[in-house]
């Protein structure tokens, strides 16, 4: 495995396996792997020739009190994990490489951002697209592989690849669960003793949610109601967001029919949380 921080190697890099007719395979991460993102890797290595994995924290999508100081890094282990996953390339680029100047333009996302997580982080996925537009124009891939649990965070990218025409396949891969159901993320880390043992109630709810439109309930608003119920009943979390939606469209909706996403965001003490279900009605 070749660990890269510099741009222009990088580009040289793969333009060189590219010469070669390689295909290249892309997982962006902000570090502190997990097997979330080790699952990523091993679908990218089953599709593509070569696999690059970015581990950058994007400062442009946290809000000023949000994480980004606390967000948890260690590149040491890191590396080790992406080399027993096999990566080729390991980008690790620092904040001066990717924004060296004052951007004299910047994205902004105009739709799917009024609900579920950019609701209440105005200008997150500004950020988000930001960063995967370099990205994508640093790597070229053929394929960028990203976990649904961040479900919203797929359809913004989805679109950005629409509306840019941007030449890369975006590959959506199911999230990965503890044995009890809680999505895996790097910021459970974060949760006390107590709150981890409440945490898997998410999961619990969004698959209650599930099998009452399975049994024939069609209205939003009893779905909503009774995750909410479900959670608050049981846990000391705050309640961000339960919202049902279209999907990836991520429009309001009052009857439940089509493609849709419910989806939940739980504040803990130190911790965010948010995981959803996407599936037909």
């Amino acid at each position: 495995m070749k660990i890269v921080s510099e741009i222009g190697l990088l580009q040289e890099l793969i333009g060189s396996f590219k010469k070669e007719g390689k295909t290249v395979g892309f997982v962006p991460t902000m570090g502190y792997l997990h097997e979330g993102h080790l699952s990523l890797v091993d679908r990218a290595t089953k599709e593509n020739d070569i696999v690059v994995m970015s581990i950058f924290v994007n400062p442009l999508q946290f809000g000023p009190n949000e994480d980004f100081d606390k967000y948890p890094r260690d590149f040491d282990r890191d590396k080790q994990l992406a080399e027993n996953a096999n990566v080729d390339i390991l980008f690790f680029p620092q904040v001066a490489d990717m924004y060296p100047s004052e951007s004299a333009m910047k994205i902004a996302v105009t739709q799917g951002v009024d609900v579920l997580c950019g609701k209440s982080r105005p200008g997150h996925f500004d950020g988000v697209a930001t960063v995967v537009l370099k990205l994508f124009n640093i790597v070229t891939p053929e394929r960028a592989y990203f976990g649904m649990k961040d479900a919203q965070q797929v359809a913004v990218i989805e679109m950005l690849v629409r509306d840019f025409n941007l030449a890369v396949e975006v590959v959506p891969c199911d999230t990965l669960r503890e044995e009890d159901g809680l999505a895996k993320s790097s910021r459970n880390v974060n949760l006390t003793t107590t709150e981890r043992k409440e945490a898997p109630v998410i999961y619990k709810s969004l698959l209650q949610a599930k099998d009452m439109i399975r049994q024939g309930e069609s209205n939003t608003e009893t779905v909503v109601q009774s995750i909410i119920t479900s959670i608050v009943d049981v846990t000391s979390g705050e309640l961000d967001y339960v919202q049902v939606l279209t999907y990836p469209e991520l429009q309001q909706i009052t009857q439940l029919k089509g493609r849709i996403i419910i989806a939940v965001a739980l504040k803990y003490s130190s911790a965010r949380l948010i995981d959803n279900l996407t599936f037909d009605v």
